[in-house]
């Protein structure tokens, strides 16, 4: 929003000359921290949450048989390669973080002085402000009720929902710590925990493997038995695959701390996605190897039942992975979350303070301080389901948006070096998925909720008219909170800020 720079307490804060080419080599803004198998775990981080562990029967349920089940989790996978994969040559040639939002600002925003800018300030006020916030809610919240999980079988309801509330705002701050305290904190500790959600996956398909080589093949063996076909049933069968594959796009969101983007964007995209599509459709083979449809799709926690029938006194593992895999999500979410609210205050879409740069650190704290605020109110709210269904449906939309920003790309700045290039064929393909999938939960299942999704683009609009567009800020109450919040956080512009 409007500049409230305060001369006064950059002069207090900002390093000499000398100490702020020690700490960033004479610029103060974000470092290039990660390497190839970081943003491999980056993206394993996003991707691995609770849903594989918990929920994963959605896409049996709508596809009605074990064979087009894992069909459409493979099918789904492709998919989500696809789209990241493209997502990659645009990181690539954007070469800015913000993902979504970057791509938006660079194909659209000087199309037009009032609606170019606007798709890009509607994706930051939606991912910012609400979807990723209550997203890491959500899942810190299924961290809290796995990790107290044992202390708590006695516990009255009410007692259970403020002890995994109390869980969840300390997990959080723990989260909050490492992403304020360092990159290189945040990476250590991302890469113990991508290791350890991949030897959960594989915890649960060596079970499977060991169930098969017994002879329990007898579900497997239903094939297509009893499969939908109908246009509707594989569409949500699709639909329930590719959200459980969401976070694809999650290395694009960093493209600024990537070092040697060009290459390492799409290498671990390459890798990562592939893998987690492996683990995936062998972790569904093994559940599927031990429970029947009617199991898959009534027990609260898939996993946790797998875990008690084929591991024995060793199915504590499963709770732990799905603890393990949920915090390292929600750090992950946060972590890029903070990015978008970085870069859209870099150029004006955001109170400028949010891209404040904490001298000693070199992380965004302002940005994800303010992040740790939303998420704690979600918490405390408590019940966001539906809050997280119509904010979700923006997802796709959004992707299907990426793609267009990629074909003008191509015509607008064809000269522009790109290390890396899809066919022309996936941005088109995958574009069609995004209107199908944007469409359809509308058609299958109208209601209120796509009105509230309405009704907050609306707000957004108003909030981009009011505090961007003609600038009509109360600047004297932002100095203060400038002010306050540099002193707090020890932060300064970035040296990479955007007029």
């Amino acid at each position: 929003m409007a500049s409230q720079e305060v001369e006064t307490i950059e002069k207090a804060e900002k390093p000499n000359t000398n100490d702020a080419t020690e700490v960033s080599g004479s610029a103060v803004e974000l470092r290039r921290e990660l390497g190839l198998f970081s943003a491999v775990n980056l993206i394993l981080g996003v991707m691995i949450g609770s849903g594989i562990f918990v929920s994963p029967a959605s896409a049996l349920e709508n596809s009605g048989s074990v064979a087009l089940c894992l069909i459409i989790w493979t099918v789904s996978g492709i998919i989500s390669l696809l789209g990241a994969l493209a997502f990659a040559e645009l990181g690539t040639v954007v070469n800015k973080s913000g993902a979504e939002y970057s791509y938006f600002q660079e194909a659209f925003g000087k199309t037009h002085k009032f609606w170019g800018p606007l798709p890009s300030f509607i994706c930051a006020w939606i991912y910012v402000v609400i979807l990723r916030p209550a997203e890491v809610a959500i899942i810190v919240m299924t961290f809290a009720e796995y990790a107290i999980q044992p202390f708590t079988t006695n516990l009255q309801p009410d007692y259970k929902a403020t002890a995994i509330k109390l869980g969840s705002l300390a997990a959080l701050f723990i989260m909050t710590y490492i992403n304020i305290t360092s990159v290189k904190l945040f990476v250590k500790v991302q890469n113990i925990f991508g290791v350890c959600k991949v030897f959960a996956c594989l915890i649960v398909i060596g079970g499977g493997l060991y169930e098969i080589i017994r002879g329990n093949t007898d579900n497997l063996n239903k094939g297509f038995e009893g499969s939908t076909f109908s246009p509707g049933g594989i569409a949500l069968a699709l639909y329930s695959g590719l959200w459980a594959y969401d976070g694809w796009n999650s290395v694009t969101v960093v493209t600024e701390e990537i070092i040697n983007p060009g290459v390492n964007v799409p290498l671990s995209i390459s890798i990562a996605v592939p893998l987690i599509t492996a683990l995936y459709v062998f972790m569904n083979v093994a559940y599927m190897s031990v429970l029947t449809y009617a199991e898959m799709v009534s027990v609260p926690a898939v996993a946790v039942t797998f875990g008690t029938r084929v591991l024995g006194p060793a199915s504590f593992l499963i709770p732990l992975g799905v603890a393990i895999a949920t915090f390292g999500c929600a750090m992950s979410v946060q972590f890029g979350v903070t990015r978008v609210c970085y870069t859209a205050a870099r150029s004006g879409h955001m109170l400028e303070v949010f891209s404040y740069v904490n001298v000693k650190r070199l992380t965004p704290a302002p940005a994800v301080a303010f992040q740790a605020i939303l998420t704690s109110i979600f918490i405390l709210v408590g019940n966001i389901k539906t809050l997280i269904e119509f904010a979700s449906w923006f997802l796709w939309f959004f992707y299907g948006l990426a793609m267009v920003a990629l074909l003008v790309l191509r015509k607008t700045q064809a000269d522009k070096p790109r290390p890396y290039r899809v066919p022309t064929i996936v941005p088109c393909f995958v574009l069609l998925v995004a209107i199908f999938l944007s469409i359809l939960p509308i058609v299958h299942d109208p209601s209120v909720k796509y009105l509230m999704a309405i009704g907050f683009i609306v707000l957004g609009i108003i909030v981009y008219t009011t505090f961007v567009y003609y600038k009509k800020t109360p600047t004297a109450l932002l100095n203060k909170f400038t002010f306050l919040t540099q002193v707090l956080f020890e932060s300064v512009p970035p040296s990479n800020h955007e007029d």
